[in-house]
């Protein structure tokens, strides 16, 4: 069978992309993919990709514009759906998948317009405003917190699932603040630190290329070892050896935490559009499968606290919630719904 897989701009949906992408070529099947020349989806989908052909319109967001901008946006958008709708076309897919942001807009709505079967998966908790329009028109809507979807579990990268395990005690905490850093993240490892070395617990922290020096000498001024990146692509094998995080409640991050087993604390970004991060990870702590502090409430106190009553139910039942095979299984409910 032939699929187009569309959407993109952040690494989040991209990598819902890569994840279906691995499991149609996995099952003898091609795709294409439609993207933004904005946004990620170059650096993730350039040269080299398993895509048989990749195509990157000129779009840009929409929904934060106002006035002319927005009338621009919007007109960027249908004159890319024009060239999506000539794109489809030629290559007679069976199945348009988008995975949300905006550069899923132009395949989307060619789609639609042609007859194409389409067909979601959202990422969020909060359903983006792209993908709250066009809902209604999928034959099948997948998404990690909603009921009625056909698969409930998260495509990630199969790497988490190899090392996951479960966490007992805490040995060693992981920071993570993004590929950008996240300050408030970085301030309160340097405020907790101190009482992790006193219970001879181990820090691994990624600060995000732009803070790291200033952390880098906090660390140094206080006498107290960490492990600290920048940024690094090796993240599943730090992953692999901690057993709690404190994190930002991006949906990737996230489901790629529940894979591992590992139990966090989750600091929302406050900007997220729809406050997504925040429910997020409310969906985890309300299982009690993990912790949720808005970023102005969080005290150092907090960790402690985690510690004090332990991980090891949270992380027994993040190993329940999972499913490796998540990717396939959705690919397996489009080609039934086609």
């Amino acid at each position: 069978m032939k699929f187009v897989l569309t959407g993109g701009g952040t690494g989040g949906h991209l990598a819902i992309a890569k994840a279906l992408l691995d499991a149609i070529t996995a099952a003898g099947d091609e795709a294409i993919f439609i993207g933004s020349t904005t946004g990620q989806d170059r650096m993730w989908f350039g040269e080299g990709s398993a895509f048989v052909q990749t195509h990157f319109l000129g779009t840009t967001g929409v929904v934060n514009r106002r006035g002319a901008a927005k009338l621009a946006a919007l007109w960027r958008v249908a004159r890319a759906g024009a060239e999506a709708r000539r794109i489809l076309k030629g290559y007679r897919p069976d199945a348009v998948i988008s995975v949300g942001g905006f550069s899923a807009a132009p395949a989307s709505f060619a789609a639609l317009a042609l007859g194409i079967p389409f067909f979601i998966h959202e990422q969020n908790a909060v359903t983006g405003r792209l993908n709250r329009l066009l809902r209604r028109y999928a034959r099948r809507f997948f998404s990690s917190y909603d009921p009625g979807s056909p698969v409930r579990s998260y495509p990630v990268n199969r790497a988490l699932f190899e090392t996951a395990r479960e966490r007992d005690s805490v040995q060693t905490v992981i920071f993570l603040g993004g590929s950008q850093g996240a300050k408030a993240i970085n301030d309160f490892a340097l405020a907790v630190a101190p009482e992790l070395a006193r219970r001879g617990i181990a820090v691994i922290h990624q600060c995000g290329e732009r803070d790291y020096e200033r952390v880098r000498s906090a660390y140094a001024q206080s006498g107290i070892e960490a492990e600290l990146y920048g940024f690094t692509k090796e993240l599943p094998a730090l992953l692999a050896r901690s057993d709690l995080a404190v994190s930002r409640a991006g949906a990737s991050t996230l489901w790629e935490l529940a894979a591992n087993g590992l139990p966090a604390l989750y600091v929302p970004y406050p900007y997220a559009a729809g406050d997504h991060q925040y429910y997020n990870a409310v969906f985890l702590a309300e299982q009690g499968l993990s912790w949720v502090v808005r970023e102005e409430a969080l005290r150092p106190e907090m960790l402690a606290e985690i510690l004090d009553e332990g991980v090891a139910a949270a992380s027994r039942g993040l190993r329940m919630l999972e499913r490796e095979d998540a990717a396939a299984r959705i690919m397996d409910a489009v080609r039934e719904a086609c």
